[in-house]
């Protein structure tokens, strides 16, 4: 999850990193760093907290150097000190390196040089790291070659098991940078003059647009003159350079309080931008460009399996409703971080779809590798072009909602809930849905961002109920079919930005023991829909209501709900069961968010979490 910035070039390293880590802080906030190599040494500033008490720590030194590295950590190994923080410096004072991911062995390489006279001041597996690359500098002569420091950071590598983006700087080697990668993104920043290595591309954004992807197993080494970039086995590779198709006022706050507000209330427009260009010219199917299969290897698919994590997982499980409804075919999910686990019996023609905002979660990336070393055709549902799901997968749809800076989803949540809608659309296209079937379906999917606009509105209706709700420790979410998805994502916003316990739950499911759960101290928010299990929610709700628990409704329009039922009614429009999720998506994302606010939360960095999650 950490943040990772480096930079070569002409200017003062300092605040260039600054304003990258600044930038990444949402990827992990328990510590920063920087360290730069300047006269000869490695200067070193880092502090427990977030950047902005490195922000006043580096203000005590005077940092001039060009070429340098920064860190924002996310902790797996070793708790938040200063002493834990990143760069780590090699115990010889020779080499400084900052790491995202995890060196599984590090214990093993640890007793190994501990024999070899080298110390450690941290916890960490990343200062081990750094201390084998200053083994083998010490160990190897100069041959004259390749860059020693590249050789030495290779051979470190080899010794690795685990996941790592690191970035390395050596005091013998001025104004040169090596970088390397496996599961866990970097990518360059190729600017005038100067290039930049991160983690992100928000971090460099500032500087460039045009950014090289490493791969897995790929090194990049880094002067002011330019930068090669090879593989573990030296392999030489020839770069393609790519260009970012936002710029930055897209990830700063604008006149927003904060990046999950201003996010919230993108939606209407991420669903236009999702939609673009998706529809046929007759108006009655979806098109997606880039699955690389054709109707005809469509039509022979038998079976749908989804993989996951976290909000993605419950977009799958709304995407399985509506295939499943639509489309007729049967439909598996599961989360990403059990798949290739459990050695799951799959039919011959099964078609995996992998979800993931970022591209990079390092779950799903291992279940999409493992069902294609199964031999099956992986598509994915991404939001970053240049991702690494994005780059290893058969084929797939982007997301196009823009950067999304808020570690809690939203806007890339609806978005995932619009591309699954879509997806049912168009195989159901394939099979037995009828023209006017599929363009009364089109048509209500293009509403869906004005349905979002006006449920919007509700916004301080539901600030109002908020701040009567938020002294609870308790509460549930309650929904049924194609909402209790939505009712697991309402409780886990909850979870995610104001730490109060919340759990999701089949309405039906209430009388079969979480009932007991139920007092005045504990209230529940119930999605209403109007339909054919309008009665067996009221029925649900009058459960609760005898049990003296107080009731959230989200209700669509056109519903009426006995008096005195609820305590408290959300209005929603009333729309086609595929736009529905989204729409009623809006009010609990709106509801967590005033409560985490009442609650003096910080929405954007909640505690011990991180935007994307690249260990496993």
């Amino acid at each position: 999850m950490c943040g990772i910035v480096g930079y070569v070039g002409k200017q003062k390293a300092a605040s260039i990193i600054l304003e990258g880590l600044k930038r990444l802080e949402y990827r992990g906030y328990d510590s920063a760093g920087l360290c730069l190599l300047q006269g000869g040494q490695l200067d070193l500033a880092k502090k427990a907290g977030r950047v902005e008490v490195l922000v006043k720590e580096v203000a005590r030194h005077r940092f001039i150097g060009t070429t340098g590295i920064g860190h924002t950590r996310w902790a797996t190994h070793g708790g938040v000190t200063d002493a834990n923080a990143h760069p780590h410096i090699s115990s010889d004072g020779k080499f400084a390196l900052i790491h995202n991911g995890v060196i599984e062995n590090y214990a093993q390489i640890k007793t190994f040089l501990l024999t070899k006279g080298y110390t450690f001041k941290s916890e960490t597996d990343t200062e081990v790291l750094c201390n084998l690359i200053a083994y083998h500098y010490a160990k190897e002569p100069d041959d004259g070659g390749a860059s020693r420091l590249l050789e030495c950071v290779r051979k470190a590598l080899r010794h690795v098991d685990g996941t790592y983006g690191i970035a390395v700087l050596g005091v013998d080697f001025p104004d040169e940078l090596v970088a390397a990668r496996k599961a866990s993104p970097l990518l360059l920043g190729v600017g005038d003059g100067e290039y930049i290595i991160a983690s992100d591309a928000s971090a460099l954004i500032s500087r460039t647009q045009n950014v090289v992807y490493l791969k897995d197993g790929e090194l990049v080494h880094i002067t002011a003159a330019g930068f090669t970039i090879t593989t573990l086995d030296q392999a030489d590779v020839s770069p393609v350079v790519d260009k970012i198709t936002w710029t930055i006022s897209d990830a700063e706050l604008g006149s927003h309080a904060n990046f999950m507000e201003k996010e919230i209330y993108e939606q209407p427009v991420a669903l236009e931008n999702t939609m673009r260009g998706r529809f046929s010219e007759d108006g009655s199917t979806a098109n997606f460009g880039g699955l690389n299969l054709s109707a005809a290897e469509l039509r022979q698919i038998d079976r749908f399996m989804f993989c996951a994590c976290g909000s993605a997982w419950h977009a799958c499980l709304v995407a399985e409703h509506l295939i499943e409804r639509y489309a007729r075919l049967p439909v598996e999910v599961d989360y990403a971080s059990e798949f290739r686990y459990r050695n799951s019996p799959l039919d011959r023609n099964t078609l995996f779809f992998v979800m993931s905002q970022s591209g990079e979660t390092i779950d799903t990336l291992a279940a999409l590798r493992e069902a294609k070393r199964k031999g099956y055709r992986v598509l994915a549902i991404n939001n970053v072009v240049g991702s690494s799901i994005a780059r290893e997968a058969d084929g797939g749809v982007y997301q196009h909602v823009g950067p999304e800076i808020g570690v809690a989803s939203t806007k890339a949540f609806t978005s995932q809930l619009l591309l699954g809608a879509m997806m049912a659309l168009y195989v159901a296209r394939l099979r037995d849905m009828s023209f006017n079937d599929g363009v009364q379906y089109v048509n209500a999917l293009k509403g869906a961002p004005d349905l979002v606009r006006k449920t919007l509105l509700q916004a301080p209706h539901i600030k109002a109920i908020a701040e009567r709700y938020s002294g609870y420790s308790d509460i549930l979410f309650l929904g049924r079919l194609s909402l209790f998805p939505i009712a697991l994502e309402g409780a886990l916003k909850l979870k995610e930005i104001s730490y109060i316990h919340a759990e999701g739950y089949p309405a039906a499911e209430m009388k079969h023991g979480p009932i007991a759960l139920i007092s005045e101290k504990c209230p529940s928010v119930f999605f209403v829909p109007k339909g054919e299990i309008f009665n067996k929610i009221v029925s649900s709700m009058q459960e609760i209501k005898a049990r003296k628990g107080k009731i959230i409704a989200i209700v669509t329009e056109g519903c009426e709900l006995p008096a005195g039922l609820a305590d408290e009614v959300i209005p929603i429009p009333d729309c086609h069961e595929a736009v529905l999720p989204i729409v009623a998506t809006v009010p609990v994302q709106l509801l967590s968010y005033y409560i985490a606010l009442k609650l003096k939360c910080d929405v954007d960095k909640p505690r011990n979490l991180a935007k994307s999650v690249t260990v496993e």
